[in-house]
């Protein structure tokens, strides 16, 4: 493993994370209006964690791999779900090479983790066939919801350093759409997912790779 990639993150058993009540309707949503090439739904999840989404995804018939940083998630996810194509690994990594190109690319709650996040992504980028999408998801901020933390006494806890492995990175639909053009990626549109949209817990960009890059 790379030695920039943190392995850290824990997981204990299979159970979805608190976010899928919030994030995972709005994926499928995306998923199944999604027109898939020749019929062939191959998903590639990007921080598969402990495999919870993946197998709910190949139980609703899209051919999933997925890989994660994480060797206890990867662990507990190979166990649970032997028949699923989960393995250790990051968006450092040359994953495009290894596992090939996909139509659809899922990524929730993952680049607020990421060091590099030009480097995740190029990984993006290249994981997508031409036409693909991204669905990229992270905790939303904006100014009035930023200023609602202040007014309300709950910036330590939202921002909180006391987090092994918590967040390092910090993201407006702003700063989230620049990266991703910079990436060569065109994004289509944002979901803000969770509370009321300028409250929201979470953003979802959906961005596609356009034809001919």
């Amino acid at each position: 493993m790379s030695e920039l990639t943190p392995t850290g993150y824990q997981y204990r058993d299979t159970m979805a994370q608190h976010t899928q009540a919030y994030l995972w309707e709005a994926v499928f949503e995306e998923l199944k209006a999604f027109p898939w090439p020749s019929g062939k739904k191959r998903v590639f999840e990007l921080g598969c964690g402990n495999g919870a989404l993946a197998t709910v995804l190949s139980e609703q018939k899209f051919d999933v791999i997925g890989v994660d940083p994480s060797e206890d998630g990867i662990r507990i996810a190979n166990q649970a779900y032997p028949n699923l194509a989960l393995h250790v690994g990051s968006a450092y990594d040359d994953l495009a090479q290894r596992f090939g190109r996909f139509s659809a690319v899922v990524s929730l709650e993952v680049i607020e983790h990421v060091f590099y996040p030009r480097k995740y992504a190029k990984c993006l980028f290249e994981l997508l066939e031409p036409d693909g999408i991204a669905l990229v998801s992270t905790p939303y901020h904006s100014y009035w919801k930023n200023l609602t933390l202040a007014l309300t006494g709950k910036m330590d806890s939202h921002f909180t350093a006391l987090w092994d492995y918590g967040h390092i990175k910090f993201w407006s639909i702003r700063t989230l759409t620049s990266l991703l053009h910079e990436a060569g990626l065109e994004v289509v549109h944002f979901k803000r997912l969770g509370r009321v949209p300028f409250l929201a817990k979470s953003m979802m960009a959906v961005a596609r790779r356009p034809c001919g890059k």
